[in-house]
């Protein structure tokens, strides 16, 4: 697994600091010949400040000075991700289901149709 250092030096992140803290940060979680995936992440006490938006946004220029293009993945049912891209500028392309094995996953409620 890589170190901060090497996510650093790669040229494909975006940090948020105050203080010397990183607050937030914006990367390239997949790396295509067409496209870079995005991740992002907050600390929860600076959620909502917008700090995600502005590191995916400059990541998103930087994507494009490289001659890719950003793209943003979660499943259908990861709101707390999709309210973020939407916010960025992404577009629902399609949906997926996620499936996992192993441990059996807490069971869900199930919505009404």
């Amino acid at each position: 697994m890589g170190r901060p250092s090497a996510l650093a030096a790669s040229g494909l992140a975006v940090a948020a600091f105050h203080k010397g803290a990183i607050l937030a940060v914006a990367c390239t979680y997949f790396l295509g010949s067409a496209y870079e995936d995005i991740a992002v992440v907050t600390t929860p006490d600076h959620r909502r400040r917008h700090l995600a938006l502005a590191c995916v946004t400059r990541l998103r220029a930087d994507i494009a000075a490289r001659g890719r293009t950003a793209s943003w993945a979660c499943s259908r049912d990861n709101r707390p991700s999709r309210l973020p891209a939407w916010t960025a500028g992404f577009r629902l392309e399609y949906e997926y289901v996620h499936h996992a094995a192993g441990l059996p996953a807490a069971p869900r409620e199930r919505r009404a149709a």
